[in-house]
């Protein structure tokens, strides 16, 4: 991923039976482009809002836009930068964001049409308390599908320009109705035997009328799992992964820095029960961000018109793997520079819903 300004685009290119995705840039805007979130919200009258929050902490309302979906679809008409459209929308009314309800910050009209995705064993260091899960369940001394895979990832993760890499591992969490907002309850489900975080980046994308993924920008995220259920069997990971998750306020415009560093804690009636530092960042990555873009995208299905996709980056950090067992009520809270408002959602129990079936 470049650092070049403006740079929001993955266009996707076909070469014989191979695909590739390299990157594809707006015309240049001139000068340099502070950073800028993008926030969601719901005003006391029911009306639903985007604000920009800048460097300096103030968020105002971006006039004439209810969504940022509809701001991205403004930007592509004018062909133009998310931030430069915000600024020739002009500066709103100041916006107090302890008195709105605050909404996930990028959704969908129809829930079917965001789909949520992800890539594991990512991240350096991520494979060991994966490979000991695993290992655990048997005596073979060889390494495990997780070990090989995330060397793979260190040895091809990170190709030069135009190549394709390794490619990671991939998983589904549901789509845009298994999205949780900032500060409402993750709840597991009944028969859940973990409620457990995942604190990562997600890429944010919207795809073009003419099928081309368009990265919005990078949210905080917790992409909550049940550990125990993937620990029972290592085919049970995409059981473990059809959960809820949730995403920080923010959109953060622009590119990601190489480095990033947060904390990842859980508090039990106010107080901290277990707290970590996680990095994140391509720098702490064994896979380039743009090396699993194209492995999410270069599958046609995913390069539907009008489509939203939130795709989690991975972690190294789980409180699981040191032990810890949460309980309803615990709350997980992750913070992480350059994203100035943290992650943070009660774990809450779903009420058993059992289907009943029918036969015509």
């Amino acid at each position: 991923m470049g650092n070049d300004k403006g740079s929001i685009l993955i266009a996707v290119s076909t070469e014989g039976s191979s695909q590739r995705l390299e990157g594809c840039h707006f015309p240049d805007f001139g000068e340099e482009e502070m950073a800028l979130s993008l926030i969601q919200f719901r005003a006391a009258d029911g009306t639903r809002h985007v604000a920009a929050l800048s460097e300096d902490g103030q968020a105002r309302i971006v006039p004439g836009a209810e969504s940022v979906v509809a701001l991205a679809r403004m930007a592509l008409a004018a062909g133009r930068s998310l931030a430069r459209t915000v600024e020739a929308a002009g500066a709103g009314a100041p916006v107090d964001l302890d008195a709105v309800e605050m909404l996930p910050p990028v959704d969908h009209a129809d829930s079917a049409h965001l789909l949520m995705t992800g890539t594991g064993l990512t991240h350096l260091g991520s494979a060991e308390g994966r490979d000991k899960m695993h290992r655990a369940a048997r005596e073979n001394p060889e390494p495990t599908d997780s070990m090989k895979m995330f060397l793979m990832g260190v040895e091809g993760g990170k190709p030069a320009d135009g190549a394709i890499g390794a490619q990671p591992e991939w998983f589904y969490k549901g789509d845009g109705s298994q999205l949780v907002a900032p500060g409402q309850p993750l709840r597991s489900p009944s028969f859940g035997l973990d409620a457990g975080e995942e604190p990562e980046i997600a890429g944010i994308y919207l795809i073009d009328e003419d099928g081309t993924p368009v990265r919005l920008g990078f949210a905080l995220a917790n992409e909550f799992s049940d550990h125990v259920t993937e620990r029972g069997n290592y085919l049970w990971l995409a059981h473990s992964k059809l959960r809820q998750a949730t995403l920080g306020p923010e959109l953060l415009l622009g590119d990601l820095p190489a480095d990033v560093r947060g904390t990842s804690r859980i508090l039990r009636d106010g107080k901290a029960i277990w707290e970590k530092p996680f990095l994140s960042g391509e720098a702490n990555m064994s896979h380039s961000i743009a090396n699993l873009e194209h492995h999410h995208f270069k599958y046609r299905l995913f390069r539907r018109p009008g489509d939203v996709h939130v795709h989690f980056f991975g972690t190294a950090t789980l409180s699981f793997s040191e032990g810890v067992k949460t309980q309803a009520g615990d709350v997980f809270e992750i913070e992480a520079a350059p994203f100035r408002l943290a992650v943070r959602n009660p774990i809450a129990i779903a009420e058993e819903d059992r289907p009943v079936m029918k036969a015509l």
